[in-house]
Order: C-alpha cells, then structure tokens, then sequence
C-alpha cells in the first residue's frame, strides 16, 4: 500500500556533485571521499566504458571511423574530442553511445555500495543533463570564470581561447544556481574549500543519513529558507520520482503564499490517479520518510518539507488549492487563517468558497 517502503536502513543518501571545467569539482569528490563517502565518478566510467577492446570503443570506431584509435588500441580522446566539439550532429552521436554505457556502469556501482552509505555520484552534465531530480541533494561547485581560465591555462596547458569556449559550452551559472542545494564558492584558496566541504559533511550530508538510517524527518530548522528554486526542486524530485503514477505536486500550506506568516517548512501535495500505489522505496531515494500512510516527511537538515498524497477528487485537496489561490489573489498578512497543527481554519474556507463563487475558481493543477 501507500507508504510501505524499503527499510531505510538500507537505502544510502545519494548526492550529485557537479561544477563546470576548472571549478574544483575533483577536488571536492577526493576530500568527500577522505571523510568517508563512496564516489562514483562519471568520467572514470566514462573512460572505463571506452577502453581498449571494450564495446563502447567498438561503437565509436565504428561511427566515427578507426583513425580515431591510437597504436596502442585505445581511444585518441584529444583527436575524438576536437573532431565533435564543434560539431554537435557528432556530439550527439557520440553521447548516444556513452551516455548509456555510463548510465548503466554507474548503477551498478550505486547498487553495490554498502548500505547506509552517502554514495557521491560526480556527473559533469549534471545541469546540462537535467539529472538533479534524481538525487537527494545536489552539490555544485563554482569558480569565478577568470580564475577557472586561470586553471585551465596553467594546470592544463589549454590556450586562452579554447579555455573559455569550453566553459561558454556548458551550463550557466544562473542554470547551475538554479539547480543548486548546495553551493561550493571555489574562487579563493584550497584552505577555504575544504573548509567548505567538511561543515557541508559534518552539518547536513552526514545528519541527512542518520535522519534516513533512524527514520526521523529533518527537525525544523529557522535558517532553512524556502525560496522559489528551493521549492521547485523539491517538486521536481517528487514528481520524477513518482513517475508515470503522478498527476501533479503543488506547493500547498501558507509558505505557497507570498508575503504569509508560515513555518519553516515546505508542504507539498502529490497528485496520485491511484493512491495505493506503493511509492516508499522511489522516496526514500530522494529522502523523504514515510510519516504515515499517505505522508512523508523530508530528512535533509537543511530543506525541511512535508509531503502528503491526494486522489485527484479528495476534498481535502480541493480545500488546500483553493485556500492558497485565494490567499495569493487576496493576501492575508495576519496569519490567522493558519492554525496549526489542524490547517486551514474553517473561517480561511469560508471566506474561499465564497471567493471562488464570486470569481469562477476551479481547481487545476499546476
């Protein structure tokens, strides 16, 4: 039924680490990795699937022809690599083969890490990709562009030009902020990175897999801050996680009212064509515990949120769409409307009901 789950005990946390070329991003997979996480590193797999006499290199010599094997019967990257760069009928071709092969590889490995795990999954694409629905929190690690060029020209012996036109080719960092839980400022020195990465280690990652392995929602947190994008990938992460078998996630509760008196916390409702879907283990991926039948609750220390299940005619659904939208239409700043724990007050549906006679209101989702 709705809510049954895999034991939590056995499902790992499962962070995506991503930045663009030269922002530090191996760096901060090397120092998670000391304190004690399990990294699974998409450009290691990458290689992996396309070495000497493996299938993918057969694919790729295949579409792309034998020049592109060295003499010692591996791939000539740098040749492969300046032949689809700017050509992207090829770039495409090429991520057909790989991308699947390292999908699969990367699986694998996932699956086999020990339970109880924070297992780092280090995908360049991440943004690019449109992959942070899948995780439970999404680490991404920045550098100003001057000193990533910087890097690229003094580390990596790229010529300036090249160095930026990488860059420019991979996602912005508005589209990286957007998809950022967490941000890793690595423009200044490695002393400060790492600083960074062990309080985001010992204050979120390892209390969000001790919330999961004890099977306790994150306790409200008053410095946790719901903004829009915060709000949207949490969204995200629900319906891709439901699947097929959603209909809709809505921001619900006061904090979906602009400008409204509202706890801490994120109350999303999920739209479900059949509510006894069992849905626990594809949650408990992205942390969220199982808070009765038809109720989760988030574990990440740093983004409370509670989510329940509707069928698409519950009335209480009806009620939570309808008192927002008038809320939002017509804003009440006292927070009276609110009474917790029960909800809505009856006067808050009152006063809605007549709003939504006067103004034609339906309830849609999204």
């Amino acid at each position: 039924m709705i809510g049954s789950v895999t034991p939590v005990a056995d499902v790992a946390l499962m962070v995506g680490l991503t930045g663009g070329i030269g922002s530090g991003k191996s760096t901060v997979a090397r120092r998670l990795t000391e304190l004690g996480a399990v990294l699974v590193d998409a450009d290691a797999i990458a290689r992996e699937v396309v070495a000497a006499g493996s299938e993918g290199l057969a694919r790729i010599l295949q579409a792309f022809g034998p020049e592109f094997a060295g003499p010692d019967g591996e791939l000539d990257r740098p040749r492969l690599a300046g032949a689809v760069f700017a050509d992207p009928g090829a770039r495409e071709t090429l991520n057909g083969i790989v991308h699947p092969l390292v999908r699969a590889r990367s699986a694998e490995l996932v699956a086999a890490a020990p339970p109880r795990s924070v297992v780092v999954q280090d995908v360049p694409l991440l943004v690019e990709g449109g992959m942070g629905a899948g995780f439970a929190l999404v680490v991404v690690v920045h550098a100003d562009e001057e000193v990533r060029v910087g890097r690229l020209v003094g580390s990596r012996g790229m010529a300036e030009d090249d160095a930026r036109a990488r860059i420019r080719a991979q996602a912005s960092d508005e589209q990286r902020r957007a998809a950022a839980d967490v941000w890793l400022d690595n423009s200044g020195t490695p002393d400060e990175l790492r600083a960074q990465v062990d309080d985001l280690w010992s204050r979120r990652l390892v209390p969000f897999r001790d919330n999961m392995i004890a099977a306790a929602p994150a306790a409200s947190d008053a410095a946790a801050t719901a903004d829009a994008a915060s709000v949207a990938r949490l969204v995200a992460r629900v319906a891709a996680a439901a699947g097929e078998h959603a209909r809709g996630v809505e921001h619900v509760g006061p904090g979906a009212v602009p400008g409204f008196p509202a706890p801490d916390v994120v109350d999303l409702a999920l739209v479900l064509d059949d509510p006894a879907t069992e849905l626990g283990s594809a949650f408990a991926r992205i942390g969220f515990l199982p808070d009765g039948a038809t109720r989760w609750a988030s574990a990440d220390p740093g983004r409370p949120a509670r989510l329940r299940a509707f069928a698409p005619d519950d009335p209480a659904l009806r009620v939570e769409l309808l008192v927002r939208d008038r809320l939002r239409a017509e804003p009440d700043e006292s927070g009276a409307s609110w009474q917790p724990p029960d909800g809505w007050s009856r006067e808050a549906v009152e006063v809605a009901e007549r709003w939504a006679v006067s103004t034609g209101w339906v309830q849609s989702l999204g």
